[in-house]
């Protein structure tokens, strides 16, 4: 019997996020600066959001308008493809397959690129069609909302739901570059504002503490909309989110995901409410109840869990959902435990900036995490979590 052949390699990625303001305006170089300079003018196929198409209605002009003025470096072979804004985008293989169809129809190949524009899950299908074109088209993400902006677009993963499962098909493939534009961000409505908050919390709970104390000196000013502290708070997140990516395990081959703290909870809350919810708004919840657990099993002090729960609260988030009650939602930990595999791993808050993980959850103390999250409000919290 022969010896087996074994071969090892190691494969570098690079990508960069940037920040700017009216990217299609045809005075700003950096969409085109990112495509040109090679000796041949690449395709670029746009997939929109139809929800930004709406409130920017002159953004298909403007694009064609920008690959006029700049067609020395790259080619607009069609208009845009529209697409719905939304989880529902992600919920079936229609959209993936429109996308896929055009790539053939207008020959994008390996050296063209798909320009996703929207909101995370508009970006987490376009990146998954992308991925699977000849095995990997390149991909630039354009994110429309502060979701998308400091959380979701910023990373590596893509994919659609199947099964009745969040993400269930898809890939593990870097963007060849992200565009954050504040003009996008303005146009938003306050639930979308709001809903990207929530995985800010969430990353400076495990990761810093000096950012969670920021968010509560702003809090009212990023509630009023106000656009610096907010530009503030999507750059300080993607930065920590980036610095996660490279620091140890991008693709998830292993058991920990630290930055899906609240994560279990939030989507099966997600699914159980048909998607009504928004992601940062099952995220807001779940951390609400993450949070509460720690406090309940003696690992986060009782002041810890009301900071976080006034937080939530003054940024405009509820803490409570009905949905909560529902005999599914501890399915949620199962679901959790069998889409990343390995052992169940759970992050819980041993104090505000830094996280631990635990591999097994008592579902009684869930349930009574859940109980004193329905009865208890403003001052009355740091009583309760005492107990």
């Amino acid at each position: 019997m022969k010896k087996p052949i074994e071969q090892n390699f190691s494969v570098p990625f690079r990508y960069q996020v940037h920040f700017t303001e009216k990217v299609f305006d045809q005075n700003n170089p950096l969409f085109a600066s990112l495509l040109g300079g090679g000796a041949t003018q690449p395709k670029t196929l746009f997939v929109l959001d139809q929800g930004v198409a709406t409130a920017h209605p002159e953004l298909t002009r403007q694009i064609r308008s920008y690959a006029e003025a700049h067609a020395d470096q790259f080619k607009l072979p069609c208009a845009p493809l529209l697409v719905p804004g939304g989880e529902q985008v992600k919920n079936q293989q229609t959209w993936v397959d429109a996308i896929l169809e055009a790539t053939h129809i207008h020959g994008i190949d390996r050296h063209s690129y798909v320009i996703g524009i929207g909101g995370g899950a508009v970006l987490d299908m376009t990146g998954y069609a992308a991925a699977i074109a000849h095995r990997g088209v390149r991909h630039i993400r354009v994110p429309t909302t502060v979701l998308a902006q400091n959380d979701s677009g910023v990373g590596v993963k893509n994919g659609i739901n199947a099964f009745g499962k969040k993400n269930y098909l898809g890939t593990f493939a870097p963007p060849y570059a992200v565009i954050n534009d504040t003009t996008f961000l303005q146009t938003l409505d306050d639930r979308d504002w709001r809903a990207g908050m929530a995985e800010a919390v969430k990353v400076a709970l495990v990761k810093d503490a000096a950012f969670f104390q920021w968010m509560e000196v702003n809090a009212k000013r990023l509630a009023a909309r106000e656009l610096e502290p907010m530009v503030e708070l999507i750059y300080r997140c993607a930065e920590l989110h980036m610095q996660h990516i490279a620091g140890g395990d991008p693709f998830e081959m292993g058991s920990s995901r630290p930055l899906d703290f609240g994560h279990w909870a939030a989507h099966k809350l997600e699914h159980l409410t048909r998607y009504e919810m928004r992601h940062g708004e099952a995220v807001a919840v779940g951390i609400a109840l993450d949070t509460t657990y720690s406090a309940l099993k003696g690992h986060l002090h009782p002041e810890g869990v009301t900071r976080v729960l006034n937080l939530l609260t003054a940024l405009g988030f509820d803490t409570y959902v009905p949905a909560l009650e529902q005999p599914d939602l501890l399915n949620g930990l199962q679901e959790f435990h069998e889409h990343l595999g390995g052992k169940l791993t759970i992050t819980l808050q041993e104090e505000i900036g830094r996280g631990f993980e635990v591999h097994e959850m008592d579902t009684a103390l869930v349930t009574e995490a859940i109980d004193r999250l329905r009865t208890s409000t403003g001052s009355e919290r740091l009583s309760c979590y005492a107990s």
